[in-house]
């Protein structure tokens, strides 16, 4: 079997201009960057606003994924492919993959088999630039913060509550604690400090929230970056960094337009973490998606407890989206790693673990149905299923509510999509959606974490640790506690422990910490010991990732 790096090398790819066309884009609305890849002019969105349409909206989540892989991504591609065979105009919005996963052990981000975007390896890796310049955007406010107090520090800010982290997109857990300004006098003033990964940063989140460029300047001037001496918080506005990050980051601010293996539009575009993200891609890219096509495709991040919920109760409501249904991705080799068998042994035969770890499954269905969306199931299929464990499942996902589909993108691209296409549609035309968000943000930011804790992870209740009151406290006491919460949680585990699988019971969730993302809108809760800046395995991806001597890169999955 062919890797996903030889499938994606030997395809045969449009030049985009051609799938712009071929898709009713005008071509003088793209800003190239190379032959297949591109920008979506301003005007494109805001054309596409104006004129009302709006396609049907699908979101595509998972089960908490498992090591042996649930292929979110993949059956997200692999629908849009099936869909546009059905002769329905489909369009795929998709998140920007980050450097950290790639080098590390998750890989990249643009599918795998027969049902990827392409160019493989200039998504996975740089792109068009956009995950840099929110780095660097990032940095600036950093370095211009420690500017300031350097330079006499006229605002007052105390620099044992500065919040501001710093930004690399790439995993380094060296970087988690450090100290600045040691050395002479002049190399600025001595405190603590951290870095996180581009893709769990503020800047990341505003990026994918900002509807356009004034938007953008707005909520960058209202990132607060610590407080002063007498409690005033202090924000990018008042350190006048707003004007220059809005510079770097305005190229960034334009969706990108690829394809897939068979030339659907798909449109990429941010890429935030959902564990310790908000795991959405951007609003612009969404809505654009929807003003092009008859149905718009779009992911949320691994888990439907951190991706979906997040996409519903964050994105949703800022951007007032309404989705139409959800495709819940999951595989019988997750429901056995769920019901207690080792990795080592999914491909045998167990319908008994299947049916011990559907709980899993059964949790997230329901969890789905409580936004009041219609929910597919789909199992992505692998040689070893039996039909006995396939039978199972869809019973058991019908007697929930849930339609349900098998899907074989992963082998055949998008005619293996067509059965789960077919049942989308079927979805789409006979079920109506009545979405609403879970939790009225004026609550208590307390209890929108006991909401959230509770109905969507299964937990008996939540235990703020003293410094996580104290920073409700604070947050509250500003004005700036009714906002939707962002909680940052193993996307292992419905826990907050990533050792227990399928659903837990008895246990309650750990919040450490929590910090108020101004900018964005939201609060973001610290559970258990997730870490903001990950760390790379013993072996990382990045050992078999090379290039040969025709410059052509290998070992990228």
């Amino acid at each position: 079997m062919k890797t996903d790096i030889q499938i994606a090398q030997e395809a045969e790819l449009y030049t985009i201009d051609k799938v712009a066309e071929n898709f009713g884009i005008d071509p003088d609305e793209l800003e190239l960057y190379g032959k297949y890849k591109a920008k979506l002019s301003d005007k494109l969105y805001r054309d596409a606003l104006k004129s009302g349409k709006k396609g049907k909206l699908v979101l595509v989540t998972a089960i908490n994924p498992t090591p042996a892989g649930e292929g979110k991504t993949t059956t997200t591609i692999g629908l849009a492919q099936g869909l546009n065979r059905l002769g329905k105009k489909t369009m795929v919005a998709l998140r920007e993959p980050s450097l950290g996963p790639c080098m590390g052990i998750k890989g990249g981000a643009a599918g795998g088999g027969y049902a990827q975007v392409v160019p493989m390896e200039d998504i996975n890796l740089h792109f068009t630039g956009d995950i840099h310049a929110m780095t660097a955007a990032n940095n600036l406010l950093s370095a211009m913060l420690d500017n300031h107090l350097q330079q006499g520090n006229e605002l007052g800010i105390d620099p044992k509550t500065i919040t501001w982290k710093r930004a690399l997109d790439m995993n380094d857990r060296a970087l988690r604690n450090i100290v600045v300004g040691l050395g002479a006098k002049t190399d600025g003033v001595v405190r603590e400090d951290s870095f996180q990964i581009t893709v769990a940063s503020e800047i990341m989140a505003i990026m994918c929230l900002a509807e356009d460029i004034t938007d953008l300047k707005k909520r960058l001037s209202e990132i607060i970056v610590g407080y002063s001496y007498s409690g005033k918080p202090v924000t990018a506005g008042d350190l006048k960094a707003e004007g220059a990050m809005t510079a770097l980051l305005k190229d960034a601010l334009k969706p990108n337009l690829v394809q897939t293996l068979e030339h659907t539009p798909a449109i990429i575009h941010c890429g935030p973490f959902a564990n310790i993200a908000h795991g959405c891609n951007s609003v612009k890219a969404t809505k654009l998606a929807m003003g092009l096509s008859d149905i718009a495709i779009t992911e949320a991040g691994f888990g439907a407890d951190l991706g979906a919920e997040k996409f519903f109760d964050i994105k949703c409501r800022f951007a007032g989206l309404k989705p139409d249904c959800v495709v819940l991705v999951a595989t019988v080799r997750s429901l056995k790693y769920n019901g207690g068998v080792p990795k080592t042994e999914l491909n045998t035969p167990n319908v008994s673990a299947v049916k011990k770890g559907f709980v899993n499954l059964e949790k997230h269905i329901e969890n789905l149905h409580k936004y009041g969306v219609p929910v597919v199931v789909t199992l992505n299929a692998f040689t070893a299923d039996t039909e006995e464990e396939t039978a199972f499942v869809k019973s058991a996902c019908e007697k929930m509510g849930a339609d349900f589909a098998i899907s074989e993108v992963w082998a055949k691209g998008g005619e293996g999509g067509i059965e789960l296409g077919k049942k989308v549609i079927e979805v789409l035309e006979t079920k109506k959606s009545s979405f609403k968000p879970l939790y009225d943000t004026d609550l208590s930011i307390a209890e929108k974490i006991e909401i959230i804790a509770k109905e969507i992870y299964g937990a008996d209740g939540v235990d703020f640790e003293p410094k996580a009151k104290k920073d409700i406290a604070r947050i509250e006491s500003i004005g700036k506690g009714n906002v939707p919460v962002c909680i940052a949680k193993t996307q292992y585990s419905l826990s907050d422990n990533a050792a227990l699988l399928g659903r837990p019971k008895g246990f309650r969730i750990n919040i450490r910490t929590v910090t108020i993302s101004a900018g964005a809108g939201f609060v973001v809760a610290i559970a258990g010991s997730i870490m903001t800046m990950p760390g790379l395995p013993k072996r990382p991806a990045a050992e078999g990732i090379d290039v040969n001597e025709n410059g052509e890169i290998t070992g990228l999955f």
